[in-house]
């Protein structure tokens, strides 16, 4: 099950499309998504981070009394809620920046994050050092532009989100770069074609997280 803990339905939509890809090319079970029923559109500021977490454990608590729920995905890139679900449902789950965090600092490489959300920048810092890969981290880019103009402008938002992630990879020397968010989904699939740095994308990473977990 995936958790969009905004209440966009689009978003939603696409962010459990890319699940059900990723997962049937694992070869592993399916995604059905779900929408908070409660909350911004976005979650672009620390307020509305912590404001999500008792909305995604609400949904994800009505998804575990569901007989054909394997597994829980939070899908935003702040992972809230995770650590209630774990506690509350003993359920597999996985949240998109764990996941993709974990991922890009394998093997003890230097990675960066290209990002929307500059109010989220130090949460995103907070997350890093609590995984216990600050001396891998090699810092954030954010894009240029406010994230709802940049979500209304697909074609924008790429481009900004590539000048992102080449500045981390060109001055921050980082390795490996994480797309920071559930809602830029499809723009991290195309960066992994069109950059030459690795792009970690954080829906297929929590997926690749789940499935380690379900097959274990």
């Amino acid at each position: 099950m995936l958790i969009n803990p905004n209440t966009s339905t689009a978003t939603t939509a696409m962010m459990t499309a890319i699940a059900r890809r990723t997962l049937r090319e694992l070869g592993t079970t399916t995604a059905r998504g779900v929408t908070v029923s409660r909350g911004p559109g976005m979650l672009t500021d620390p307020a509305a981070l912590r404001a999500a977490a008792p909305e995604v454990l609400a949904a994800g608590l009505r998804a575990a009394a569901e007989d054909d729920c394997a597994a829980l995905l939070v899908g935003a890139f702040g992972d809230p809620g995770l650590a209630e679900l774990r506690a509350a449902t003993g359920l597999p789950a996985a949240g998109l920046g764990e996941a993709a965090l974990l991922e890009a600092a394998a093997g003890g490489r230097p990675f960066g994050i290209a990002t929307t959300t500059p109010l989220l920048a130090d949460d995103i810092a907070e997350r890093v050092a609590s995984l216990g890969l600050a001396d891998r981290y090699t810092g954030v880019r954010l894009t240029a532009g406010s994230p709802e103009r940049l979500s209304a402008d697909p074609e924008l938002l790429l481009d900004r989100l590539e000048r992102a992630v080449r500045a981390c990879a060109e001055r921050d020397g980082a390795r490996a770069v994480v797309i920071g968010g559930g809602p830029l989904g499809e723009a991290a699939d195309e960066l992994r074609a069109r950059c030459a740095v690795e792009v970690v994308a954080p829906i297929p990473a929590a997926c690749r997280a789940l499935a380690r977990l379900l097959t274990s």
